[in-house]
């Protein structure tokens, strides 16, 4: 089976919602659950292509409505009562298994939930070369789901914030504001992720999936790199060129110490052991010299063909005449 693994590049990810266990963690606490959030952290994963909730809907009501603007599609789930288990799990392990099987180019798998009864699945998944994220409510969380995942995110975790923002100037406009507030959200996300390098493109990325209208012109700046020079003017970024690509580097933002840029290393040539058998080339072949003007080109002559040796031709006059003298004689 082939995957789709994007090691250092952009993620493709299926989130599959398991709301029964959310929501027997929320009667624990009785708060709500914010989807909005949940949604942004796992954009800064990579491209979500998936988004299903399972759950008896008519007990999570007032949850519809922020799961459809979310663009999330609701799985409905016949209540306990009728099926005599748990169908949601049934249901969502399915979906996932074959999302599995028939998309390749999904190669990370979320599961919001905490029940351990997904830990097979998540090692099925991770069988198959998946990557796979969990996140769940740290009172309703299985430590054998915890421990089974690549990943886990602690649903109290998120929106915290683990750098300090800088405090943008007063007199910058405000389109230009809105623009400098995505991008370091955008800076702190890659930091979560733990990108060290952190190339205008891949921010560029970010902060499109993050905030998918985001456009450097709406904002006044030609290209998004005049929206990065005139962040730095302003002591929000630190930059520098890269000297591989010639793309500018942001090395510095809010109270982080500046990070150095990676060497330019230039292509190497392999040792002399990994290169392979020489190839030996065959002789050129010798060249007579010329000769003077004015005289005759002397050309050697060809070579005798090997003669092989002649047998005697057979002459049957003479056995005839043997065999008169032999009868006759001298008569």
């Amino acid at each position: 089976m082939k995957t789709n693994r994007h090691t250092d590049g952009e993620r493709t990810l299926a989130v599959f919602f398991d709301f029964e266990n959310i929501g027997i963690g929320l009667n624990l606490r009785r708060d709500r659950f914010d989807i909005a959030k949940v949604v942004e952290r796992l954009v800064e994963k990579g491209k979500i292509v998936v988004k299903k909730a399972y759950a008896d809907w008519s007990r999570f009501a007032q949850y519809t409505t922020p799961l459809h603007e979310a663009a999330i599609e609701l799985i409905e789930i016949p209540r306990r009562g009728v099926t005599g288990k748990n169908s949601a799990d049934i249901r969502l392990c399915v979906d996932a298994m074959d999302l599995a099987y028939s998309k390749d180019h999904i190669d990370t798998f979320v599961i919001v939930s905490g029940d351990s009864d997904f830990s097979p699945l998540v090692s099925k998944l991770k069988e198959l070369g998946k990557h796979v994220i969990g996140l769940g409510l740290a009172e309703a969380t299985s430590d054998l789901l915890r421990d089974n995942c690549d990943e886990f995110i602690y649903y109290d975790d998120l929106g915290r914030v683990t750098t300090a923002s800088p405090a943008l100037p007063s007199a910058i406009p405000e389109a230009k504001k809105k623009a400098f507030e995505l991008l370091i959200e955008s800076l702190m996300a890659l930091r979560r992720e733990n990108k060290e390098t952190l190339f205008s493109s891949m921010v560029k990325d970010t902060m499109k999936r993050k905030k998918p209208s985001f456009n450097e012109e709406y904002h006044g700046y030609r290209t998004f790199s005049e929206l990065l020079e005139d962040a730095a003017t302003n002591g929000v970024i630190e930059i520098e060129r890269h000297k591989g690509s010639g793309t500018y580097v942001v090395t510095r933002f809010g109270s982080e110490p500046k990070m150095p840029l990676p060497p330019h290393q230039p292509p190497t040539r392999p040792p002399m052991e990994n290169r392979g058998p020489r190839m030996s080339r065959p002789p050129m072949p010798q060249q007579r010299p010329s000769p003077p003007q004015g005289q005759p080109v002397r050309r050697p002559a060809p070579a005798p063909l090997p003669q092989s040796p002649q047998t005697p031709l057979f002459d049957p006059g003479d056995e005839i005449l043997d065999l008169v003298e032999e009868r006759y004689g001298d008569e």
